[in-house]
């Protein structure tokens, strides 16, 4: 692979952020949604993102392409959970397996601590390998197993939650 940048997403990013999410709605089990977001949704999320002070990273491959993000959102709405953070992290298909998930997802960490995040959680779909073993390299361990959570491809899928302790 090229030489890799990542850095901290910008506007000009949200259609390369959407196009790779959308993607995986459509094709993987990364994501539980069933249908593409729009355009404004996804400006609509990285504003929120922003004025949150939460943080969005784009990697960029050596003909400048966004070919991946991550990004760090509250785990839940209320306030008990303010110090508790979930990941997210999705790759382009065509550059997926080749190390981006893990360059993307160790600032992800870094700003959580920054952040004063005491916890960063990840929710993965428990057939996708690739995800529990870049979470697994980074430190992160399983901390549940819940079966038949969600519906998507005609199938019950499970979800493992993994927990990195920051603190």
């Amino acid at each position: 692979m090229s030489r890799v940048v990542v850095r901290a997403a910008a506007s000009a990013d949200i259609p390369a952020i959407l196009a790779i999410y959308n993607d995986a709605v459509l094709t993987t089990t990364a994501s539980f949604d069933y249908e593409p977001r729009t355009l404004e949704a996804q400006t609509a999320w990285f504003e929120e993102h922003t004025a949150k002070n939460l943080p969005v990273f784009v990697a960029e491959d050596g003909a400048q392409r966004v070919a991946g993000w991550s990004s760090l959102s509250h785990f839940r709405p209320r306030p008990g959970y303010h110090f508790t953070a979930e990941d997210s992290v999705y790759v382009a298909p065509e550059q997926r397996g080749q190390g981006l998930g893990k360059l993307l997802l160790a600032p992800v960490i870094q700003a959580a601590r920054e952040g004063g995040f005491r916890t960063v959680i990840a929710v993965v779909d428990a057939t996708n390998a690739a995800s529990l073993r870049l979470h697994e390299s980074l430190g992160f361990q399983r901390a549940g197993y819940f079966k038949d959570v969600g519906w998507k491809f005609d199938r019950w899928l499970d979800l493992v939650f993994m927990q990195l302790l920051l603190t």
